[in-house]
C-alpha cells in the first residue's frame, strides 16, 4: 500500500543512486534490484503508479499495461502487473511472454498477437499533450518541470505536434478514492487478532483506522471516484496520441518516510500524475528523463490510448534515442 520501501516485514529498501533515498513503492524491491543491476527483468505492480513510480526514482522503464492486457490474479479494478528494465527493448521482450492469456484471470483481454519488438515509430504528426499539472497534490518541482520540458522539446523537433494537456484531477476524486482504499484496508486490517494487527506497519494502521468509521454512502461516494477519474482521465486525453507529463512532481525522498510527506492523512499527494491511467485503464510508462543536480533520476511518463500498449513502448523508444547515452548506472564501491 505504499509508494515506498518502507516495511514492517523486511529491511528498508534503498534507492541504489543514493542509499539515503527511497527506491519507491509498492514495487521497491524490484526499482532497487533493476537500478543495482541484480538481473535485467523484473515484474511489478501498480493501482496507483506502484511501477512507475520506483522506475522513475530508479532510472528504469517501467511499463503499467493497459488493463487486462497482462493476466493477473487476484484482478482487481485498476490493478496491472508490468515489466521494470533498463531499456524500452527488455521492457518489449517481457510482454511478449507475459501478455499471454491465462484463464483464470476473468477480467483479462482477449488474446491479441502484438508485434512486441516492433519499436519504431514516425513521430511526425503525432499528437502529444504536454500535463506539468495535476491539478491538486505536490507541487511539480523545478528541476523536474525542466526534465519534462526538454523531452517535449525534443519531440517537436523530431516532428511531433505538442500542445498543452489539461489538469483534470480533482481535491474530492482523489479523497474520495483515499477514502475507498481506506476502507478496503480496515476491511482486512480490522479482522485481525490483535497480536497480529501489531505488526501492521504503524504508518499504514494510521491510515486504515480512519476507514473503520467511514459510512456505507462515504464508502459508495469515494468508490465512484474511480469512474470519475476515469471518465475525466479519457476527455482530457482524447485529443492527443500520448501526454507527456512527470512521473512524479518529486524527486526521490528520505529512505525511511512511507511517502514524501510522511503523512497518512495525506498519502496520495505524490500520485497525482500516475493513479489516473490506473482507474481509466489507459497503457502508461516511466522512463528515465535526466538527472537532479544532486545525481538523483527524474522520470518522464508516456500515457497512449486504452490498449496501445505498444505505442507508449514505441515512444518510450523514441525518447532513448533522443536522449542518448546511457543511464549513470550505479557502481557498487
Amino acid at each position: 500500500m505504499l509508494s515506498s520501501g518502507l516495511s514492517s516485514f523486511h529491511k528498508l529498501a534503498r534507492n541504489p543512486f543514493d542509499l539515503s533515498k527511497n527506491p519507491g513503492g509498492s514495487s521497491a524491491g524490484a526499482g532497487a534490484a533493476g537500478a543495482a543491476g541484480y538481473g535485467p527483468l523484473h515484474v511489478g505492480t501498480d493501482i496507483g503508479g506502484s511501477i512507475r513510480l520506483p522506475a522513475g526514482w530508479c532510472g528504469l522503464v517501467g511499463l503499467k499495461p493497459s488493463f487486462g492486457r497482462v493476466p493477473i490474479d487476484p484482478s482487481y479494478y485498476g490493478r496491472a502487473a508490468g515489466p521494470m528494465t533498463r531499456t524500452v527493448k527488455d521492457a518489449a521482450l517481457m510482454m511478449r511472454e507475459l501478455s499471454k492469456p491465462d484463464a483464470r484471470d476473468g477480467m483479462s483481454l482477449p488474446p491479441h498477437e502484438i508485434d512486441w519488438l516492433s519499436l519504431d515509430i514516425d513521430l511526425k504528426s503525432v499528437r502529444i499533450g504536454l500535463q506539468l499539472e495535476a491539478g491538486i497534490g505536490l507541487v511539480v518541482e523545478p528541476q523536474v518541470r525542466a526534465a519534462i520540458e526538454a523531452a517535449a522539446k525534443a519531440f517537436a523537433a523530431s516532428g511531433a505536434i505538442v500542445e498543452p494537456a489539461p489538469a483534470f484531477l480533482t481535491r474530492a476524486m482523489l479523497d474520495g478514492l483515499d477514502d475507498f482504499w481506506r476502507q478496503r484496508a480496515w476491511a482486512d486490517i480490522g479482522a485481525l487478532p490483535e497480536a497480529t494487527r501489531a505488526k501492521v506497519l504503524p504508518y499504514i494502521l494510521a491510515w486504515a483506522e480512519r476507514g473503520a468509521n467511514l459510512s456505507g454512502s462515504q464508502v459508495y461516494r469515494g468508490m465512484s471516484q474511480m469512474l470519475a477519474i476515469r471518465e475525466a482521465a479519457l476527455k482530457a486525453s482524447a485529443p492527443f496520441d500520448f501526454v507527456l507529463s512527470p512521473v512524479s512532481p518529486v524527486p526521490s525522498y528520505a529512505a525511511e518516510l512511507a511517502s514524501p510527506l510522511h503523512d497518512p492523512q495525506r498519502p496520495f499527494e505524490h500520485i497525482v500524475f500516475t493513479v489516473a491511467a490506473n482507474m481509466s485503464d489507459q497503457p502508461s510508462i516511466s522512463v528515465h528523463a535526466g538527472m537532479t543536480s544532486d545525481g538523483l533520476p527524474i522520470g518522464l511518463q508516456i500515457t497512449g490510448r486504452r490498449f496501445d500498449d505498444l505505442g507508449v513502448l514505441r515512444m518510450a523508444r523514441a525518447w532513448e534515442e533522443m536522449r542518448g547515452g546511457e543511464v549513470p548506472w550505479p557502481i557498487a564501491g
